[in-house]
């Protein structure tokens, strides 16, 4: 059974940092893209960051340019997210999610993504 868990979310004031981690088990995720995505209260679940399993190839959406970085960790299965001067607006409830798109496009489309974390809130305060 395949299961992703987020940790490290929480409150943190404008300007702090914070770093999401998702826990990936179940299968072998080569070929996989492993992003976040986040979705505020009444908005919709928006694209944050994605990664290569296999290579580590990173996109990034505009919002995320120069104050996210993804990472992960092949030998512990594990997906980071860094987020540095966050604003109120970061406000959201993150997920982890993995899709079965390998190398020569991105995408942003939730439903692409075959599996999902339960999400960890992300609140900052200005």
């Amino acid at each position: 059974q395949v299961q992703l868990v987020e940790s490290g979310g929480g409150s943190v004031q404008a300007g702090g940092s914070l770093r999401l981690a998702c826990a990936a088990s179940g299968r072998d995720f080569s070929g996989y893209t492993m992003a976040w995505f986040r979705q505020a209260p009444g908005k919709e679940r928006e694209f944050v960051v994605g990664i290569r399993w296999t290579g580590g190839t990173t996109y990034h959406s505009d919002s995320a340019a120069g104050r996210f970085t993804i990472s992960r960790d092949i030998v512990k299965n594990t997906v980071f997210l860094r987020m540095y001067s966050l604003k109120p607006e970061d406000t959201a409830v993150y997920y982890c999610a993995a899709a079965p798109i390998q190398a020569g496009r991105w995408s942003r489309n939730p439903s692409e993504y075959d599996y999902w974390g339960q999400g960890t809130q992300v609140t900052v305060s200005s």
